[in-house]
């Protein structure tokens, strides 16, 4: 019996601990959040604080889910045959966590791309995924015991199966449309490269536990040993969306005074430039940190040598990479004389 009792509790265990140490780590996040991106739009901020409660809801019932069979049943059968009784409720917070933060990530790609079919599959992928979570923690509850763990193999499949599609699609369309960013100015560029390997990182790590998760319920369905990815996830989504967000201050930084960082454009959350605004552009000549809104871009000159700052305030979201244009009109042959 006893090694039927650690390869049930002892992954609970595991990544009830993982849990913790990652719930403090978002707390750090948070907190940093916070404190620096006051004038962020006020959505965005409540959505923040809505993960940061569902993510303390979800500790603190994790943390009871264990008493119960580790302490408040220890030795019983019944303890050691049933699943504990708020393990239920992991599941469905786990999906009323990933659900937004995969649709904010599809809202941020339609912003960067301006197409909707990429988005609105991502958007039917969490939300399908979204379904199977909170079946499978119904189906929990129905079952029950350890016995009847292979019943849940439909809802889980569903829900771990479209979110970890749902993750790869948006890390390889983010990757794309960043990549499609490029200027030729290296400092731009290095910009850039740096936000492509965070998303891959973030988007890459949800990715692979959720896999993992399938996995180890898939090849070993008697064990519990996939609760060692299970219990962890809902705490990855957060972390790598507040990841996302913080970096923002840092890789400002990187551009601010830097002549070649003159892309006049909100890289993350901009459409991509057309043709003709390029066309517009002129010589760039200098550079000026001024913050830009995602909505615009600046296609502001003057003839003859003049220069003309523009700016909007981004209050959203992303990375500000700002230019000053200057565009000068070499005299005609009939002015030389």
């Amino acid at each position: 019996m006893a090694p039927n009792i650690e390869l049930k509790f002892g992954p609970m265990l595991i990544g009830v601990f993982l849990n913790m140490i990652l719930y403090g780590i978002l707390i750090i996040q948070t907190l940093s959040y916070y404190q620096t991106y006051h004038r962020d739009a006020t959505w965005i901020k409540l959505f923040v604080g809505y993960l940061f409660i569902l993510e303390t809801a979800n500790s603190i019932l994790d943390m009871c889910m264990m008493y119960q069979p580790l302490i408040q049943g220890f030795g019983s059968d019944t303890a050691v045959a049933n699943f504990p009784t708020l393990f239920m409720t992991e599941p469905i917070l786990m999906a009323l966590i990933a659900c937004p933060i995969q649709l904010f990530f599809a809202w941020r790609i339609q912003r960067i791309t301006m197409s909707i079919w990429i988005p609105l599959l991502i958007c039917l992928l969490a939300l399908t995924s979204c379904g199977g979570g909170i079946w499978t923690g119904v189906m929990v509850g129905i079952v029950k015991t350890f016995a009847r763990k292979p019943e849940l193999h439909t809802p889980a499949l569903v829900w771990f199966l479209t979110s970890c599609v749902a993750d790869v699609l948006i890390t390889l369309t983010l990757v794309r449309s960043l990549s499609q960013r490029k200027t030729g100015f290296s400092s731009t560029d290095s910009v850039i490269d740096k936000i492509i390997r965070t998303t891959v990182q973030t988007g890459m790590i949800t990715a692979i536990c959720a896999i993992g998760d399938v996995a180890f319920f898939m090849s070993l369905p008697r064990t519990a040993l996939n609760f060692l990815w299970d219990l962890t996830l809902s705490k990855l989504y957060a972390n790598c969306l507040l990841s996302t967000l913080n970096a923002r201050a840092a890789l400002n930084e990187l551009t601010k005074g830097n002549p070649s960082s003159n892309q006049n454009r909100n890289i993350i959350m901009d459409p991509a430039p057309t043709r003709e605004t390029r066309r517009q552009t002129g010589r760039y000549t200098e550079t000026r940190s001024v913050p830009l809104s995602p909505s615009y871009e600046l296609e502001s000159s003057k003839s003859l040598g003049q220069t003309q700052y523009s700016s909007h305030e981004d209050v959203e979201y992303g990375i500000t990479v700002t230019k000053v244009v200057e565009s000068r009109t070499d005299p005609s042959p009939r002015d030389s004389w």
